[in-house]
């Protein structure tokens, strides 16, 4: 991408006090920094739904002047925002060591004389120097010189691109040959692509995690909340003191807060991500592990990506009387040997493939010149006679020799197709012969067609979006194994839908992010793979965001993963891990839904049946602790990948819960209606039975919750076997002891034990039906 403008005189730079005026004015030649502030971060942790009941459980406690109890479950709320915190700023810090500590330079003059100085301190009006290797550290207007310019990192361009005087070019663009110098015409934000950093500032999508946690939250404080009102109302009508209403209350709500629901979400995924990180996927921000397990939609960018981002010789098309392997070292006798041109470099790598039989001396070389499209040189043959060469545009070439219709109609053909075409001409220095063409191009990478298979295997459709021409783009398409349609030329439809076209070509790098957000729109989980600058807006905006491991610093800080090991394996290493982790997840939401729902129930069912709060705060607070979060063992729970996306259907989730809520429900009801009726347990030894009862019956669903056929078709991990033996462990002790609670006898207990266990192979056949019909998996 660069724009000719008039030719003006070389400037002579500026002074150094009227550099640091502007810089003073302007600000430094840099991107603004888009990561959130720690503060923010830390913030963000406290402001979500389930904080909000747990600050606001907190608020009652002090009003009841239960400070142990508010202590209590501010560590709770605490232990989730510090996970939270703990886990993204250690995939940040993560991140920011991988990137380049580089410093860019540049070589600007000041006070009429060359000097070096950092890029950012760069300003408009500044005269730079363009030299072999370098960066361009602005947007700047090329004043004198020639130089060939590698801009695929910003417009998905594969091919280089000469620029002479009066071309205007970007701030990233890397010089391959030549040398020139040029005036700064626009530094830091108000650069070419200073609007590609205001998208990526700009683009923003709530993840899964958090509209998942939102919905479940909603509906449990939906159906909690009318319970709850029914239960007070209940009590009031019952003539209750309000000292007692009060408490009773408060149990409610903090029976139906699933308080380790943010955390269990943050811990999966930081398995998750420890799991990738092995496989060279690093997971920069946590929600993109459980985004991988949705993910049907994986745009791919083709430069770099899809490709290698290098030259190669594609196909060599020799004139009669010559052979491949003649035309590349004729070809090679005409190219620079160790600069970075990369047609040079294409060309020489060939030639030394094909090794040809004849002996050829270099006498002389001329170096390519934009201005005649060519570069010559001057050689020996095996019989020592003096020859010319020269290799070049077919353009160029065809001025030198003259060709036939059908090498007219090849080189057309070639060029048609989106392939670079080279002339290669020869013979003696007034009199040439058209040798042979070649053909390059940026070749697919060894592993991208099996990522396309693999994906497509897994149900995720794989799109190419890309800023090169459509007939380069078609090539790549068809050998990785897209050979599905190709969306026209202009803008793309706001409407679009990933099933119409497989190849965009030619777009923007906001034609990338808009292309995303409209698949977002039509319910869509979208995944963005890229390496370049261009990449960033839609790396940023995508659910999931991978950063190839030769991207550049932009597109790894906007991005959700980054591969840390070439290749694209990790792609679906990602998709692979993230589905697991997402089952676990699932397992959690689920046990967490049927806990809250027949905690509640419980206690209104108990309300009736004695007159009382068949809870303390306190008892809760225990339940809360031993259960909740000794449950979050089931991050580590063996699970079984799903064969195609996983999605959120909270609707049915709910409705999984509801049932199993229900059913343990009935469970605990007996148990509790034979301690009343037929024991004739007094109402504190109740109150201990209902704590037991609870976590055993907990315990039954967890097992049936965990398994999404019959309970024993899988074996439970260590550690989930761990916490519910001492779940069971600190219930059984708590009552028999009688701490915090009347004690129990152990037979009494033990006798409740062996019921919960009765009661979760029986119902497991309720249940495995009932999960297949609501389509849990």
């Amino acid at each position: 991408m660069v724009e000719a403008a008039a030719d003006q005189k070389p400037v002579s730079g500026l002074t150094s006090g009227e550099a640091q005026l502007r810089l003073k004015t302007s600000g430094p030649n840099l991107m603004p920094d888009t990561a959130l502030h720690p503060l923010r971060m830390a913030f963000a942790k406290f402001w979500a739904p389930v904080p909000w009941m747990l600050e606001a459980a907190i608020a009652l406690e002090l009003i009841l002047g239960k400070y142990v109890e508010a202590a209590i479950i501010a560590a709770l709320l605490v232990f989730n925002a510090v996970l939270g915190f703990f886990q993204e700023s250690r995939a940040q810090a993560t991140l920011a060591a991988l990137k380049s500590r580089l410093a860019l330079s540049a070589s600007v003059r000041r006070d009429n004389a060359w000097k070096t100085v950092a890029a950012a301190e760069l300003v408009q009006g500044d005269v730079v120097k363009l030299s072999l290797g370098a960066v361009v550290a602005a947007d700047v207007r090329i004043t004198d010189g020639e130089v060939l310019l590698d801009q695929s990192m910003l417009t998905g361009e594969s091919v280089p691109i000469e620029a002479g005087t009066g071309v205007q070019t970007y701030a990233g663009a890397l010089v391959r040959r030549g040398e020139a110098v040029a005036e700064v015409m626009a530094t830091g934000a108000r650069t070419k692509f200073g609007r590609t950093a205001e998208l990526v500032r700009s683009a923003h999508v709530k993840s899964s995690q958090e509209k998942a946690v939102f919905r479940v939250v909603r509906n449990l404080a939906a159906c909690n909340g009318v319970i709850i009102l029914l239960m007070v109302g209940y009590a009031y009508f019952l003539k209750m003191p309000i000292a007692d209403i009060i408490p009773l209350a408060l149990t409610a709500i903090l029976a139906s807060i699933p308080v380790a629901l943010p955390a269990t979400f943050t811990l999966a995924s930081a398995l998750g991500a420890r799991a990738l990180a092995k496989l060279g996927v690093l997971p920069t921000r946590l929600s993109a592990v459980d985004e991988a397990a949705s993910m049907d939609v994986l745009c791919v960018d083709k430069t770099g990506t899809l490709t290698q981002n290098e030259l190669t010789v594609t196909s060599v098309q020799p004139l009669p009387e010559f052979d491949e392997a003649q035309v590349l070292a004729l070809a090679a006798m005409a190219s620079s040997d160790g600069g970075q041109d990369p047609v040079d470099a294409a060309i020489r790598s060939a030639a030394a493939a094909h090794k040809t039989a004849e002996t050829m001396r270099l006498i002389a070389f001329t170096a390519f010149d934009p201005a005649n499209k060519r570069s010559e040189a001057t050689f020996t043959d095996t019989n020592g006679a003096a020859q010319r060469v020269a290799k070049g545009a077919y353009s160029a070439i065809v001025s030198l020799a003259p060709v036939s219709v059908a090498t007219a109609t090849a080189a057309h053909d070639l060029e048609s197709k989106g392939f670079r075409v080279l002339a290669v001409a020869a013979g003696s220095a007034t009199v040439m012969k058209m040798v042979g063409l070649i053909a390059l191009s940026d070749p697919a990478r060894a592993d991208s067609p099996g990522l396309v298979t693999a994906l497509r295997a897994l149900g995720v459709r794989t799109i190419m979006v890309t800023g090169d021409a459509a007939a380069t783009a078609a090539i790549v398409a068809h050998t990785v194994g897209l050979d599905s349609a190709v969306c026209p030329a202009g803008p793309i439809p706001a409407d679009v839908r990933p099933e119409q076209f497989s190849i965009y070509a030619g777009v923007l790098p906001e034609d990338k992010y808009k292309l995303v957000k409209s698949f977002q729109k039509s319910s869509h989980t979208v995944g963005m793979c890229g390496d370049g600058a261009n990449d960033a807006p839609a790396l940023r905006q995508a659910q999931i965001g991978i950063a190839v491991s030769t991207a550049t610093d932009v597109a790894k800080s906007a991005a959700g993963m980054v591969l840390t090991k070439a290749g694209l394996a990790g792609i679906v290493a990602a998709v692979n891990e993230g589905r697991l982790t997402f089952q676990r997840i699932l397992t959690y939401t689920l046990n967490s839904i049927t806990k809250k729902i027949v905690q509640v129930l419980f206690l209104a069912v108990a309300l009736i049946m004695t007159g009382h709060a068949i809870l303390t705060p306190m008892l809760m607070v225990i339940i809360m602790i031993t259960g909740d979060f000794l449950g979050m063992s089931l991050t580590t729970d063996h699970v079984r990948a799903s064969a195609t996306p996983n999605a959120w259907r909270i609707r049915n989730l709910t409705l999984a819960g509801a049932l199993m809520g229900v059913g343990e429900l009935l469970f605990c009801t007996a148990i509790f209606a034979y301690g009343k009726y037929v024991m004739h347990l007094d109402l504190n030894a109740l109150r201990t039975l209902a704590f037991v009862v609870i976590v055993f019956g907990n315990q039954a669903t967890t097992y049936n919750n965990r398994e999404r056929k019959h309970l024993w078709a899988s074996r439970p991990s260590g550690w989930v076997m761990i916490s519910s033996g001492a779940d069971i462990l600190i219930a059984t002790t708590l009552s028999v002891i009688g701490i915090a609670m009347t004690p129990l006898p152990i037979i009494v207990v033990l006798g409740m034990l062996a019921g919960a266990a009765v009661f979760a192979v029986l119902f497991d056949f309720v249940k495995e039906p009932a999960f297949r019909g609501l389509a849990v998996n």
